[in-house]
């Protein structure tokens, strides 16, 4: 008799001991083998794709001390010196350029991305001439970052020292072969990028005979947070160092990154745009806390610089102001808060690159 309608069909199965029915077809399987998913993306179980990169940064925030915070410090110097309503730059303005790329190398060291080169003899050099050396080449997610990390991984065989990098990277050079080490439009993709983040906007402006792009503030909110945390710290009357100067709880080096955050801001000479409410006396006395930071931060181990070297222009600062004193009582605080944060001590290699950019910093007026 002729069987009707639908009828199994014979396969090849992988295992031997699978059973056959009385009609010499094949029996289902009771559960389901690994040879039916072979070559899709759920073999041997329910797998996804992923990034391993993404666990890469899992732990980043462990080997870095924290998370990092959602603006770099470029950004930060940067949102200082733009106009709010007009969205440019002063255009008498010869320091921020240099200082930016300052403030790159900063942020890659306070990333743990470069260090020192540790090199026995590097003591007998000035902290801002010892060499750079790049310790990991993962992606920050800032392009101006990875692109500064990918030109000196590129270079590690000639490794050069902190003062030479900035050099080479404000196109301040006269080798035409490392040229191409000059970082272009820093500002304007700063700016761009600030606006992705929602912190600024994009406009057209006529400047007379052409147009330009300007980049008003967007969110008021965030440019005023970083005022406040600048203002916050430089007018403390005591060593104690103020909450509201300092980035959310359990971001990385964040003592430090105040620090580097008003020097940055003063060697740019853009910190004096956080100043607007202050009286005369306040912005003077702000600006000599400031310089005394810078003296204590620019020498390597922090807090080392000797007593009474503090610049001409903060002493007369406070000699305007009826006030003789040192100042270097009022920052020893912050310093003390600084070397808690130090991976290592005085070994820390990173946060030693950190403090020869800062010598860099404070011989700016005379370098340009």
């Amino acid at each position: 008799m002729s069987s009707s309608g639908l009828q199994r069909r014979r396969v090849n199965t992988a295992s031997t001991s699978e059973s056959s029915d009385s009609n010499g077809h094949a029996a289902l399987p009771s559960t389901p083998s690994a040879a039916a998913h072979a070559g899709s993306a759920f073999a041997h179980g329910s797998r996804i794709a992923y990034d391993p990169r993404d666990l890469e940064r899992e732990d980043e925030g462990v080997r870095a001390g924290g998370k990092a915070p959602k603006l770099t410090l470029m950004e930060e110097v940067l949102l200082l010196g733009l106009k709010d309503q007009q969205g440019y730059l002063s255009f008498w303005n010869d320091n921020i350029s240099y200082a930016l790329r300052g403030c790159i190398l900063i942020e890659l060291a306070l990333r743990r991305r470069i260090i020192v080169h540790k090199d026995v003899n590097r003591r007998r050099l000035p902290v801002s001439e010892r060499l750079i050396e790049v310790i990991d080449t993962r992606q920050t997610g800032e392009t101006i970052l990875d692109e500064t990390l990918k030109m000196m991984k590129a270079q590690e065989s000639e490794r050069m020292s902190i003062n030479s990098w900035i050099d080479l990277l404000s196109g301040e050079t006269w080798n035409v072969l490392k040229i191409g080490y000059q970082l272009k439009q820093v500002r304007e993709r700063l700016a761009k990028g600030l606006v992705d983040k929602g912190v600024l906007r994009t406009e057209k402006r006529n400047f007379l005979l052409f147009d330009m792009a300007t980049h008003p503030v967007a969110d008021v909110r965030v440019k005023d947070s970083i005022v406040q945390r600048a203002v916050s710290l430089l007018t403390a009357t005591t060593s104690t160092i103020p909450t509201n100067a300092l980035l959310s709880e359990g971001t990385q080096m964040r003592v430090l990154r105040a620090a580097c955050l008003v020097c940055s801001a003063y060697a740019a000479s853009v910190l004096d745009n956080a100043f607007y409410r202050l009286g005369y006396e306040e912005r003077e006395a702000a600006f000599a806390r400031c310089d005394d930071i810078l003296s204590e931060f620019c020498a390597w181990p922090f807090g080392s610089t000797p007593a009474g070297s503090s610049t001409r222009k903060a002493k007369g600062s406070r000699i305007g102001m009826g006030s003789t004193s040192d100042g270097r009582e009022a920052v020893l605080g912050l310093v003390q808060e600084v070397r808690k944060e130090l991976v290592g001590g005085d070994e820390d290699a990173s946060c030693e690159l950190v403090a020869g950019v800062l010598e860099v910093m404070s011989k700016l007026d005379s370098l340009l």
